[in-house]
């Protein structure tokens, strides 16, 4: 009986804890203790003016300190740009099929490629650091540039949906047509993460900038001189895509050389720089 009684208090007490600790949680997140910055509200937040810095120039809440450097001086940045240089021939086929500025399509690549490699530093320094070579995700986000397969299966249906506001125009849809009897979706899959080709990572990359453009031109509003905006859009999906007439520059922060970036900032710092401008022209 007194081990019994014994192991009756034990439950209880266990119990206990697990309803101190869920209503401590409640009432962090009531009062806003656990959020974090990138948090979907920031990152989907597109209303106001948007100022992206010049070339060669640091923003004024930049820390400066000797332990924190630009992205264009990073480690991850040596590597991305020799694996876009290795990439040119690609993204300018795609570039001419689908009309989509080259610089454009590398801007959007560039964040996710840092992310990646941020995130991943052991084997960015194994591996990607010695071969030089791009990232191909394959979980959660694929390719290059890092594009949901859900955000792929919107791609493709807005390419052929004359009456859908994101419909970029008579024949992008023929740019993604499959051939075989492979299942869509592991056809898909296997399309967006080749690591020998990134041939289709570029392309829906290009898509999805050309469907973002014309939903916001058919909205009365020119985004195509925004990449930060556009890359912000790439980031955020097309969910989150409102049009107006002061899209802002945010999206998921990425941290590289000390400093915090806006995952769109990141996009509108390369195309504003004068990185790799002899391959990928303003």
């Amino acid at each position: 009986m007194k081990l019994l009684r014994y192991f009756y208090v034990t439950i209880v007490a266990v119990f206990a804890l697990i309803g101190v600790i869920f209503t401590g949680v409640f009432f962090a997140m009531q009062f806003g203790l656990l959020h974090v910055r990138g948090s979907i509200a920031e990152r989907n937040g597109f209303f106001g003016t948007a100022t992206l810095p010049s070339a060669g120039t640091v923003p004024a809440c930049r820390d400066t300190a000797k332990s924190k450097c630009l992205w264009s001086t990073t480690p991850e940045w040596e590597v991305i740009q020799v694996g876009l240089t290795k990439d040119q021939a690609i993204i300018k086929d795609v570039s001419v099929k689908t009309g989509v500025p080259m610089r454009l399509i590398a801007a959007a690549a560039v964040p996710e490629q840092i992310r990646f490699f941020t995130a991943e530093r052991e084997v960015f320094k194994r591996y990607f650091e010695p071969l030089k070579i791009l990232g191909s995700l394959s979980q959660f986000s694929l390719g290059v540039s890092g594009i949901k397969q859900e955000t792929a299966n919107k791609i493709e249906l807005y390419a052929a949906s004359t009456t859908s506001p994101f419909y970029p125009g008579g024949g992008s849809s023929g740019l993604i047509v499959y051939e075989g009897g492979e299942a869509h979706d592991s056809a898909l899959y296997n399309r967006l993460t080749d690591p020998k080709n990134h041939y289709y990572s570029y392309l829906y990359t290009a898509l999805f900038i050309k469907e973002i453009e014309a939903q916001w031109a058919q909205a009365g509003f020119d985004i195509s001189n925004n990449p930060g905006a556009i890359v912000t859009l790439f980031n955020v999906g097309f969910s989150a895509s409102h049009p107006n007439s002061a899209p802002r520059v945010a999206g998921s922060i990425i941290t590289t050389g000390g400093v915090d970036y806006a995952y769109g900032e990141l996009g509108g710092d390369f195309y504003a720089s004068g990185e790799l401008t002899d391959i990928f022209p303003k």
